[in-house]
């Protein structure tokens, strides 16, 4: 005799996890809002995924943070900051105390520097020429303007 398990998958779940409070919307803007790309990062151009591992016990706190892949250049350092600012729903398992392990990974990447640099390198000159004709030893130069216009 077979077991149909394919009718509602759930309902074998006999243990809930903690979620994070309104799901995973709201966990990628809650990392996106609260990172901080390191300096040296930055200046070494370091970006790449730092992959994260945490326990989450029984009230949503989080415990045993540690890196299982990194970047260096501080961004190690900087996830495992904002998964420890975190706070999990508290798991109600009829009264069992468990701790869930997770993993998450945390995308460092850097500004798209081609678009930047295109868009910041727009100039407009503006000349401006005295349109009398005069004779005079004493004519004034040509007023040239630069304008500088950074988009974004």
């Amino acid at each position: 005799m077979k077991h149909n398990e394919s009718r509602n998958p759930k309902k074998n779940n006999f243990m809930r996890i903690p979620t994070y409070p309104g799901g995973k919307e709201a966990y990628l803007k809650f990392i996106r809002e609260n990172i901080v790309y390191p300096e040296s990062a930055i200046l070494n151009k370091a970006e790449g995924f730092v992959h994260v591992q945490y326990t989450v016990d029984n009230i949503g706190q989080i415990e045993d943070v540690e890196i299982l892949k990194g970047i260096g250049h501080g961004c190690d350092e900087e996830a495992i900051r904002v998964i420890r600012l975190m706070k999990y729903e508290a798991a109600r398992n009829r009264g069992v105390k468990m701790k869930v392990q997770m993993k998450t990974r945390i995308h460092f990447k850097l500004p798209d520097s081609d678009i930047n640099s295109s868009q910041a390198g727009i100039q407009l000159n503006y000349s401006s020429v005295n349109s009398k004709k005069n004779n005079s030893p004493e004519q004034k130069p040509q007023a040239v303007y630069n304008y500088t216009i950074n988009l974004g």
